[in-house]
């Protein structure tokens, strides 16, 4: 049997199709942080259990939201109340956790959709996201922008779950990215002083890969517009148009945020050595 998982905090604006996607399950947990809007009406409308906790972070709150599935349950898609699985992610699904196999947890790539159309230039894409886990096989560690490791194999699903991180508005972007930049900067205070592992810059997890260069751009000037310039020129984002020229800028905004956060944390620090 499968349970679907979903962690929630004031989502009435998009969880209800997030919700009526997840038809192939026979189970769905809305793990919530207390919302205050109709979120958890639009849960018990879709007969969803329910369970509340306050959040701390997201590696825990994943965490206790995996360990809330009971073994009943062999398999848990884990999406976010703002990713919508496709028809084809569904088969797709279906299919690949009925062959018998040692993988334990499956990696979904996401299609970003900003002003009505798909941004797949300047969002970076593919992006490999852990949506699918063998029960009790799956651990999640790092606070934000998460890491997940898992007792057996990894595999990878070719269909799409279609993402629309911007359904609550700007304003709300500029907030929860607020809070985002807040609690990069104190992460990559900790991960400048670890070693780095070059090789892993040529590694062939996509993930690896993916986590070293973001190491490495910790160490290079000028960081928030070398990120701008990947992503608008060399990857492309200008292929999208007006609107992905302003995702471009968004990101620029947020990694300014992160970059100013991180150098007054060294200011306060110093101060107290």
């Amino acid at each position: 049997m499968i349970s679907a998982v979903i962690l929630t905090y004031n989502e009435e604006t998009i969880l209800d199709q997030c919700l009526s996607a997840l038809d192939f399950v026979d189970q769905i947990i809305v793990f919530d942080s207390f919302s205050t809007d109709g979120t958890l009406a639009i849960a018990k409308k879709h007969k969803a259990i329910i369970i509340q906790r306050p959040f701390d972070n997201y590696a825990a709150q994943r965490n206790a939201a995996l360990q809330s599935v009971t073994s009943d349950y062999d398999w848990i898609v884990m999406v976010d109340a703002d990713e919508i699985v496709t028809e084809a992610l569904k088969q797709e699904i279906l299919k690949s956790i009925a062959s018998p196999s040692n993988t334990t947890m499956y990696r979904v790539r996401r299609k970003d959709m900003f002003q009505d159309k798909w941004i797949k230039q300047s969002s970076g894409y593919p992006t490999w996201f852990p949506r699918v886990f063998k029960n009790g096989c799956v651990t999640v560690a790092r606070e934000i922008n998460e890491e997940y490791t898992t007792t057996g194999a990894e595999g990878v699903l070719q269909e799409h779950l279609i993402h629309y991180p911007f359904n609550k508005g700007l304003t709300w972007w500029f907030d929860k990215h607020n809070r985002y930049s807040e609690m990069e900067a104190n992460k990559m205070l900790q991960e400048v002083k670890e070693p780095l592992q070059f090789s892993n810059l040529f590694s062939k997890d996509p993930i690896v890969k993916r986590k070293t260069q973001k190491r490495v751009s910790y160490h290079l000037p000028f960081r928030p517009h070398l990120i701008f310039f990947a992503f608008y020129i060399i990857k492309g984002g200008f292929l999208n148009g007006k609107a992905g020229y302003t995702f471009c800028k968004l990101r620029f905004t947020y990694e300014t945020m992160i970059d100013l956060k991180f150098k007054e944390l060294k200011r306060q620090l110093n101060k107290q050595a």
